[in-house]
């Protein structure tokens, strides 16, 4: 089963919405229709702030890419201030959400049952969820890395069936190599990534795992980025810092063509 490639860009809280606005247009003039629209899937992750923003500027362009949040809340609505829910996300035009990235994890405290009632509340809208996981050096080191980083993604997919699981993408991004210039090699990545699709094929079916997209989040930048998605089970990339400047972001977008 051909899968169709995805770069998605995570700015994480960076770009006001001037900045947004200027940076989403410089990706946008730059989109080139009749090599991207079928063969690549862009995603922007932007702030909530510049969600509508960013929505705006590339449905008046008219270009085939799309845009995420960067987390959600699983309760529709209710008394849960600071908190952003579904139904809001899905109404500025929101394809996915990045569910359970390792900063969400590790700085504000986020298990993966929090993790799972966020995905089940995007499918359950009929979105669809971009699941982080990953291992930090310390598990790496242990050499325990398949094992930790499998249940992570059974714990994120409990109680889902096939149809919704497929509505799913898998980032999977050793948290020892984000942000800090280092990458694991794509042999490392490729290994853990077909431990990730043996573990949805336990959770679903197999044509389910051999549909799943699975990304690479740890630090992919051009100097890198052919050696990863030669890979067979590396699918594209969640792009952190690359993502910042439409130059480099739009370098990963090509190599995935």
């Amino acid at each position: 089963m051909a899968r169709t490639p995805m770069m998605a860009g995570n700015w994480k809280m960076n770009n006001t919405i001037a900045e947004a606005v200027v940076l989403t247009q410089e990706i946008s003039n730059q989109y080139e229709k009749k090599e991207w629209d079928e063969a690549v899937e862009i995603v922007l992750c932007t702030p909530f702030t510049d969600l509508k923003p960013a929505k705006t500027v590339l449905d008046f362009d008219k270009v085939k890419i799309k845009v995420a949040a960067q987390n959600v809340y699983w309760e529709p609505s209710g008394a849960f201030t600071g908190e952003i829910s579904v139904p809001m996300i899905k109404e500025i035009g929101c394809a996915y959400s990045i569910v359970g990235h390792s900063e969400r994890r590790e700085l504000f405290g986020e298990t993966d049952e929090m993790v799972n009632k966020k995905v089940k509340a995007l499918v359950g809208e009929g979105m669809g969820a971009i699941v982080c996981c990953g291992e930090s050096l310390a598990v790496r080191d242990e050499g325990t890395t398949l094992e930790y980083v499998t249940a992570q993604v059974r714990a994120a997919l409990a109680g889902l069936d096939a149809a919704e699981i497929a509505q799913c993408v898998i980032a999977y991004e050793p948290i020892w190599a984000i942000g800090t210039g280092r990458t694991a090699t794509p042999e490392q990545a490729d290994e853990v990534c077909a431990a990730i699709r043996e573990t949805v094929a336990e959770a679903a079916d197999a044509e389910t795992a051999e549909g799943m997209r699975i990304l690479y989040g740890g630090s992919m930048n051009p100097g890198n980025v052919d050696g990863l998605m030669a890979m067979e089970n590396i699918d594209g990339g969640l792009v952190g810092g690359a993502s910042l400047k439409a130059e480099t972001f739009v370098q990963l977008i090509k190599a995935c063509l």
